[in-house]
């Protein structure tokens, strides 16, 4: 059996360009079945063109693609039998019920009416909306209304699901909530989860990570494998003057330093060690001076020479 077969979702040379410009540059990639898989990148990376070519909403210009075993390309409609997808802008029905979107949903795929009730009712459960699930989504709040369409996407019981931008828009306890039923459905069930995202924090979540920048991939692994591979801590430097401070680091000590809204970031082996020679020497007024393990923000400024915060 080939990894076409056993993977949920498997890619190569998956290429989509409009007019002169090319969204995506021959994508190869790889998630294993019931895995949690987060494309990471700024707005404009390519991550929405890529989970639209892989959800047959949007025709690859060149490569392939299989989901849940089948080419996006030349079966469509059985990839999407098998998949569910939660879009960027909300689409459930304000004006029906939780309940009613759910079962309207069910019976766009056909389900048995039999099965119905009782999915629907253990999705409302286990996204903790059951006591609103004969309220209409109208009145809601916007962290409700994303569960509800999670739980939506996951009534026909689909093998991969794609979530693009999930929680943007989100005030931060909204979100939290979101990525809390994100993991108890990682726990509960074996469906693929495939999302998109630019927040950082959200990542960290993923079993694995892929890094996107200007329709490429940059770099991929589990979280703790893309900071590790850095191999030196992150010395930040608060100072009178941040942009003569990057340069005297980079002439008089030959590390890697950038100036920034935050301060000063020195990429080194041993970060404490540095900091005594760090104070002593610099001339531009130090003000404080931290040391932490890499972020994945600094994964994406080790592969891309620019911080995801700041494109």
């Amino acid at each position: 059996m080939n990894a076409t077969e056993t993977a949920a979702i498997h890619a190569r040379g998956l290429r989509r360009v409009y007019g002169d410009a090319v969204a995506v540059h021959g994508l190869d990639l790889t998630v294993a079945e019931g895995e949690s898989f987060g494309f990471l990148g700024p707005n404009g990376a390519g991550k929405s063109t890529t989970i639209s070519m892989l959800s047959t909403l949007l025709r690859p210009s060149a490569g392939q693609a299989a989901v849940a075993g089948m080419d996006v390309a030349r079966r469509p409609d059985e990839v999407r039998r098998r998949i569910g997808v939660v879009f960027q802008e909300p689409t459930a029905d304000r004006d029906l019920t939780g309940w009613q979107n759910l079962c309207f949903h069910a019976r766009l795929y056909g389900m048995a009416r039999r099965d119905v009730h009782a999915q629907a009712l253990t999705l409302m459960e286990m996204m903790g909306l059951a006591d609103r699930r004969d309220t209409p989504v109208g009145t809601y709040s916007g962290g409700m209304q994303r569960r509800l369409e999670v739980a939506r996407a996951l009534m026909h019981r689909p093998q991969v699901l794609f979530l693009d931008e999930p929680t943007t828009g989100l005030d931060p306890q909204s979100r939290a909530q979101v990525w809390q039923k994100l993991r108890e459905l990682g726990r509960q069930s074996g469906v693929t989860v495939f999302l998109t995202t630019h927040y950082l924090e959200e990542a960290e979540n993923c079993d694995r990570i892929a890094v996107m920048d200007h329709g490429r991939l940059v770099a991929q692994g589990t979280p703790h494998e893309l900071k590790s591979a850095i191999g030196a801590d992150v010395v930040h430097l608060r100072t009178d003057d941040d942009t003569e401070t990057a340069r005297s680091v980079r002439e008089l000590f030959g590390l890697d330093a950038e100036a920034g809204p935050d301060g000063v970031r020195v990429m080194t082996a041993d970060g404490a060690r540095w900091v005594p020679r760090l104070c002593a020497q610099l001339t531009t007024g130090v003000t404080s001076v931290t040391v932490t393990r890499p972020s994945l923000d600094d994964v994406f400024l080790h592969h891309t020479g620019r911080s995801m915060r700041n494109p």
